[in-house]
């Protein structure tokens, strides 16, 4: 797997302040925030994508359900929120490491681009 930005996150090498943090993934604040609210949740196994992660679908059902645990603990879940994975040049993946971005804090409109 190549050195992404993420594998750097997770290394120390670049510091971010995890606004959650277990044995298997972290969440952060997105630095080129999307919505009021967006934040990453990416897993520490290092997977390229969500059709690499599959292998492991116990640790994508965590990385889904902390990304709604973290969402309800910002206050979104009243009023909704978009758990976003992209896949491929295509599908708009620029880091080669498997995340969620987790948008809210405003109405979001569809289809998303």
């Amino acid at each position: 797997m190549e050195d992404t930005i993420f594998s750097k996150i997770l290394n120390g090498q670049i510091k971010t302040d995890f606004i959650y943090e277990d044995e298997y993934c972290v969440a952060f604040h997105d630095i080129a925030p999307q919505a009021p609210v967006h934040f990453l949740v990416i897993p520490k196994t290092p997977y390229i994508d969500i059709k690499e992660a599959t292998k492991d679908s116990t640790l994508v059902g965590h990385l889904l359900r902390v990304c709604c645990d973290v969402a309800n603990s910002l206050g979104l879940d009243p009023e909704g929120y978009r758990i976003i994975t992209n896949k491929g040049n295509s599908g708009g993946q620029t880091v080669k490491h498997l995340h969620f971005h987790v948008l809210g804090g405003r109405a979001l409109t569809w289809p998303p681009g």
